[in-house]
């Protein structure tokens, strides 16, 4: 039962990687606080009740400590998630003067009223290392002499999960593309990562993007219209051989 518990910050449990993974845009160095209470009624019955009194039902779970059924303000969620990154970001709860710092899994949003309806949040610490997916943010594009030679960026891959501390989570990894001509790309060992981060995917050197060539991909489509024109439709050439 949530009756008498709080929202303790966790010590030495909270040591080493957590299996939190958090998704979604570019960190921000604005802050998310939310001010929460405990609730005594759990299940459906009390998720309910906490919504008619216009309130987010949520569980506070992990750090090695039993879960918690909390309920947030729903103004201070949806202010959370306007910031864009709620859900690639740590965020703080305050209750009882007392603070812990967590990292959001899961929203549930009502899928007419798009409102908020339920939060998963995981306690971590500063130092605890944690997966999050940080977004790619390109630069250099309007003086790469590949794409002005009329080449085009293709991302690969717009994020990259990094293992991090949950106190140092970087606000995006940047891409530079400014040297790059057409046939380039540009590898995870191409970007500068924080020191005490490191990707997750250790056992190859992957791509994030690549400088492709128009001129390749015109051809292609000329070809296989050429191909195609050359054809007969089977139902004519059918007709044709009966004749």
């Amino acid at each position: 039962a949530a009756q008498g518990r709080s929202c303790q910050l966790l010590t030495s449990s909270q040591d080493g990687e957590a299996e939190s993974r958090a998704k979604g845009n570019p960190m921000s160095k604005s802050k998310i606080s939310f001010n929460v209470e405990l609730r005594e009624r759990v299940g459906t019955g009390g998720s309910r009740a906490a919504r008619r009194e216009g309130l987010v039902p949520g569980v506070l779970y992990g750090g090695g400590e039993d879960p918690v059924a909390i309920s947030l303000k729903r103004n201070e969620v949806l202010k959370a998630i306007e910031t864009g990154h709620f859900l690639s970001s740590t965020a703080t709860l305050v209750h009882k003067g007392e603070q812990q710092m967590v990292i959001p899994q899961a929203i549930q949003m009502h899928p007419v009223s798009d409102q908020p309806m339920h939060v998963d949040l995981f306690r971590v610490s500063r130092d605890q290392k944690i997966k999050v997916e940080v977004q790619v943010h390109f630069i250099g594009e309007e003086v790469s002499p590949g794409l002005k030679k009329g080449g085009t960026l293709n991302v690969v891959r717009h994020t990259v999960e990094l293992l991090v501390p949950a106190g140092n989570i970087p606000e995006s990894l940047e891409a530079d593309v400014s040297e790059l001509e057409v046939g380039d790309n540009v590898k995870i060992s191409d970007i500068k990562l924080p020191g005490d981060a490191e990707p997750t995917i250790t056992d190859r050197d992957f791509t994030i993007a690549t400088i492709a060539g128009r001129t390749a991909t015109t051809e292609t489509t000329t070809e296989e219209g050429e191909e195609a024109e050359g054809e007969e439709p089977a139902a004519e050439a059918d007709a044709e051989s009966e004749d």
